[in-house]
């Protein structure tokens, strides 16, 4: 059997560009070789493309364009005759790939952008479509959805810079403490629980420095839960829980990242089979109601009554030593080497599903 070319994206114009390095690092290493050649893509900071022919790229903290290694190639993803190829800006050559695997967390990679251009060059991809990624991505929009299919989520006020508001307002509406996270951000980045008016507006110029669209949110008080969702949108599947215990006071980006003590993992969670079985009940039809396909991670709030909260889905989780996505699976019988396999599997039968649809009346 001929091995597919897989192309591992990663990098991008993303806040969140250093972890996906760490990502695709830990995707290129478990990639099963025997079934699957890799190349690596890497989007620089400034968001050029570039072919890097070995695994040193994951040395660099970041791919920037007045920095860049001598291995870089520059390229672009282009079609021909219906048929994906990679296009060497360099010595002209073309290069057929079998498959995408987008490793781009947050802006540009996540939100519906780069599986769009998927769609234009007829490549199967892993992971969203461009309506479920754009959604997702949008906590604003996530949250219209989710609240017209009445699953629960924290109660939220929309902010922007073009529209004055007060902390008394906020508070009015949502209590205290509350918190400020951009729309179409992940990682924790720019995210605050806002404790009092006067540290309100520097919290809420630092979410804006990520996004023009900020929701204020209710704190609801509950154990953090998380739950990894794997399939097609028709029949998804969902790990056992794994339960993340902040050491900070909540799950920021340095708790998550820079921190090694930052948050205590427990996979598989400790709580009862009966909530188990419905936060999984909960995690599928999160799944189903955003239109989401191949994987997606739910994160929850567990109050201490056993009501659940959404707290958000992550389209493009992260998938680092640390990360819970795989592990949750690990705990769930399936090995990384297994999981990246199957996600690949995926892309290919949504892939050969999608091209039965006629594209032409005539």
């Amino acid at each position: 059997m001929n091995k597919k070319i897989v192309a591992l994206i990663f990098g991008g114009k993303s806040a969140e560009h250093e972890v996906s390095l760490r990502s695709a690092k830990n995707i290129a290493d478990a990639l099963d070789k025997d079934l699957f050649k890799p190349i690596l893509i890497g989007i620089s900071k400034e968001g050029s493309w570039y072919r890097f022919s070995n695994l040193d790229v994951f040395n660099l903290i970041a791919i920037e364009d007045n920095d860049l290694p001598s291995q870089a190639e520059p390229i672009a993803l282009i079609s021909i005759a219906g048929k994906p190829l990679l296009y060497s800006l360099q010595d002209h050559s073309k290069t057929p790939i079998d498959c995408a695997f987008p490793i781009l967390h947050g802006t540009m990679g996540e939100d519906g952008t780069i599986q769009g251009l998927f769609k234009m060059v007829q490549v199967p991809f892993v992971g969203c479509g461009v309506l479920s990624s754009a959604a997702g991505m949008d906590k604003e929009i996530m949250k219209r959805i989710l609240f017209e299919a009445q699953i629960p989520n924290a109660r939220y006020a929309l902010l922007t810079p073009f529209k004055e508001t007060s902390y008394e307002k906020i508070v009015s509406e949502l209590g205290t403490p509350f918190f400020i996270k951009p729309a179409n951000a992940g990682s924790s980045v720019g995210v605050h629980k806002v404790k009092s008016a006067e540290l309100f507006k520097a919290q809420l110029q630092d979410a804006f420095q990520f996004d023009d669209k900020v929701l204020a949110e209710e704190f609801i008080q509950g154990r953090e839960l998380e739950c990894s969702v794997m399939g097609h949108n028709h029949n998804p599947k969902a790990s056992l829980p794994g339960e993340v215990i902040p050491q900070h006071e909540f799950y920021s980006y340095e708790a998550k990242y820079v921190d090694d003590k930052g948050a205590l993992i427990e996979i598989p969670a400790k709580i009862d089979p009966d909530i188990i079985l419905r936060l999984q009940t909960l995690a599928k039809k999160t799944f189903q109601v955003m239109g989401c396909e191949g994987l997606t991670r739910v994160d929850f709030f567990l109050k201490s009554n056993g009501e659940l909260y959404i707290n958000e889905i992550n389209t493009i989780p992260g998938f680092t030593k640390i990360s819970m996505y795989p592990k949750m699976w690990e705990a769930s019988g399936l090995k990384y080497k297994e999981l990246i396999t199957e996600l690949i599997k995926l892309a290919f039968e949504k892939f050969e599903s999608e091209q039965k649809l006629k594209t032409s009346y005539l």
